[in-house]
């Protein structure tokens, strides 16, 4: 999987906390309570895994498993400095419920999890802002890695830019994907047709689409047997 666009700075940069690794992505400051709002209340007084693909900068880990104390979140990563981030993150939060990040490319075919000390099932699988910054065969990865580690009833949370059917919802999110693929040809924003497709072939459901703040959204695929 190639590197995704640059869309992180050093945190602490500006001389505010000091330099320890940790990298600040805009974008969560923008979106971070908005995916909260629909993610905690599905999960909220359970217990059970969340396994998250892409983690990024690890900022959404940390918010999201310090508001879901009795969940345990596994962040992973593709990006050698992603992964720093995150451990950084991690240290500065000193979440017992959120856990050390692992690399993991998610096209693989096997991911190895149980060799690599994590579960083998997961309540929720959860990812954001991966799928249009990366091949397709990463999202195809990342339907057949939700069908093998999801557990019956088990949900895959997809946060991002998506074409509506052949369509985009937005004239920002056309020219967004107009400019990801100028970087990049195997990159854009993907459409929730293929989608539905690929979830079709691995067993799984679109059962909901949660419409979000700058033409972004939440769709929600289940497991539908295993």
């Amino acid at each position: 999987m190639a590197d995704p666009p640059k869309f992180t700075v050093e945190f602490g940069q500006d001389g505010a906390p000091p330099r320890d690794g940790r990298l600040d992505a805009p974008a969560f400051h923008r979106n971070h309570e908005a995916i909260a709002d629909v993610l905690v209340p599905f999960l909220e007084g359970h217990t059970g895994d969340v396994l998250e693909i892409g983690s990024g900068t690890g900022q959404h880990a940390v918010a999201l498993a310090g508001r879901m104390p009795s969940i345990t979140w596994w962040p992973t990563d593709f990006n050698d400095n992603h992964l720093r981030s995150i451990a950084a993150w991690r240290r500065h939060a000193n979440l017992p419920n959120l856990k050390e990040p692992i690399r993991l490319d998610a096209s693989a075919a096997d991911w190895q999890l149980k060799e690599r000390g994590l579960p083998d099932s997961f309540t929720v699988m959860f990812c954001a802002n991966v799928i249009h910054i990366a091949p397709w065969a990463v999202a195809e990865g990342l339907f057949a890695g939700a069908h093998r580690h999801l557990r019956a009833g088990g949900q895959l949370w997809l946060y991002g830019p998506f074409r509506r059917d052949g369509a985009h919802n937005a004239p920002s999110n056309a020219a967004f994907d107009e400019s990801l693929r100028r970087q990049n040809p195997e990159w854009g924003v993907r459409d929730t047709a293929a989608l539905r497709d690929l979830a079709q072939r691995n067993n799984l459901a679109l059962k909901h689409t949660h419409e979000l703040p700058s033409n972004n959204a939440i769709l929600t695929f289940e497991q539908s047997w295993w």
